[in-house]
């Protein structure tokens, strides 16, 4: 297998303010966001595509609440697969029309991964994980009374549900996505950090109520794979200090442990910044070269290492 990259693209790049959370809108931000990611196939860089789905599962259980009296409800970890089909879709078949366009043949396909966690993780005794869209405090009231849902405040945006997001500890199809990089094949796997799954004593495995963080399970998936770099795409172009105070920093570089002094400073808040920050860790502590947090358009410049923050190992 050649050298990989990770790319992880949060469920917000698929959404946008201006437009409305449709189906049709989603598949045209699709179409945006994969441009540089076919840049960089193109340029002969291996990757491996995974992806977030707060807004879209949020969107998917409020369907499946408002409709209970009619049909089941489907449990969280049936919305994650939902999510991983319908959001790997509209990826492969972006990336897959982008390349058809430039005239270039190339194979993408997008695969249901199971993701096994352990069943008395401290996180379903708190949860953390934002999911769906945010809501006004008289909303959030009547959610946490009616619905039993546990929500979070986000300062300049609202109240937003938060689900258990336990650690992921093993990746059930990995040895499905090692086949197919072997054969060059740009996989798209992970959705929503994984469906959250549980091994049995017998050895078969249970679906599990939450969701994990997809930077968590794409730094896990780095390390599997023996990748050399990371990108954690996201809503703001690199990582900052004092990021909502009076004295806001970019900072282009950071060695894990000045990464982590911020982070012992609770410069990350943990629905947001703060997976990523652990992610980034996680996977240069395990042997990758490189940890990057940059925003989707400059993930092009943030390969050749002029955007984005550049997270590294520290100096022997």
């Amino acid at each position: 297998m050649s050298s990989v990259s990770i790319v992880a693209m949060g469920g917000n790049s698929l959404l946008s303010p201006e437009l409305e959370p449709t189906v049709a809108n989603q598949f045209q931000l699709a179409a945006k966001a994969v441009v540089p990611i076919a840049d960089l196939i193109m340029a002969g860089h291996s990757l491996v595509i995974t992806h977030g789905n707060g807004p879209q599962i949020g969107f998917m259980a409020l369907r499946s609440e408002l409709s209970r009296e009619h049909i089941h409800e489907v449990p969280l970890d049936s919305l994650v697969a939902n999510t991983q089909g319908s959001l790997g879709y509209m990826l492969q078949r972006a990336l897959g029309e982008e390349f058809r366009r430039r005239g270039f043949k190339h194979e993408v396909v997008s695969i249901i991964t199971e993701v096994e966690v352990y069943p008395d993780d401290d996180a379903f005794d708190r949860p953390t994980k934002p999911i769906g869209r945010f809501y006004s405090d008289d909303e959030s009231d009547t959610l946490a009374m009616e619905r039993g849902w546990d929500m979070v405040y986000v300062e300049n945006q609202g109240w937003r549900r938060v689900v258990p997001s336990p650690i992921p500890h093993k990746i059930v199809q990995l040895p499905t996505i090692k086949r197919l990089l072997d054969q060059g094949v740009t996989v798209v796997c992970c959705g929503g950090g994984g469906i959250p799954v549980a091994r049995r004593a017998d050895g078969g495995i249970d679906g599990i109520e939450a969701v994990i963080d997809k930077d968590r399970v794409s730094a896990l998936l780095g390390t599997a794979l023996g990748a050399e770099r990371l990108f954690l795409t996201t809503g703001t172009d690199a990582i900052y200090r004092d990021f909502t105070g009076p004295n806001k920093e970019k900072i282009a570089c950071l060695t894990i442990s000045e990464l982590a002094e911020l982070a012992s400073q609770n410069q990350f808040p943990p629905g947001s910044m703060g997976p990523k920050v652990e992610a980034a860790i996680s996977f240069v502590n395990d042997g990758g070269t490189v940890a990057v947090v940059c925003s989707p358009p400059d993930l092009v410049a943030a390969f050749q290492g002029g955007a984005g923050t550049q997270i590294i190992a520290d100096t022997p």
